[in-house]
């Protein structure tokens, strides 16, 4: 990879945690249960999910993981919405308030794509 291309690939991986972060603290504001207290902890909370996503998909399969498909893709998609407070400070979910989160961040990802996408290429 070039020196311009490296940069290039930064600064998209750069603006999809920042798209992320915007994305979660809507969230914060449309659904009960669910609050990210600053823009800092919703960058954040983008990185902690980011990675968990990876660590389960890592550990289960790209089927369960939360950038499946499908019900199995939602419930894991809580999952890691939900475990991830226990890592970012600002961030408070209950049970309920990850479903809804999920299913919220899953239309919005419908229309704004937030998360890291493989390329068929991969």
């Amino acid at each position: 990879m070039s020196g311009g291309a490296r940069r290039l690939h930064w600064l998209g991986l750069i603006v999809r945690f920042i798209v992320s972060a915007l994305v979660l603290m809507f969230v914060g504001y449309v659904v009960p249960g669910f609050a990210v207290l600053s823009f800092q902890w919703a960058l954040f909370a983008a990185v902690v999910i980011a990675v968990l996503g990876m660590l389960i998909e890592a550990l289960f399969g790209r089927r369960i993981s939360p950038y499946g498909r499908g019900i199995v893709g939602f419930i894991s998609g809580a999952v890691v919405l939900y475990v991830a407070q226990l890592f970012v400070p600002g961030m408070r979910v209950t049970i309920l308030g990850a479903l809804l989160a999920s299913l919220v961040i899953g239309i919005i990802d419908l229309f704004v794509p937030t998360e890291f996408r493989r390329s068929s290429r991969d």
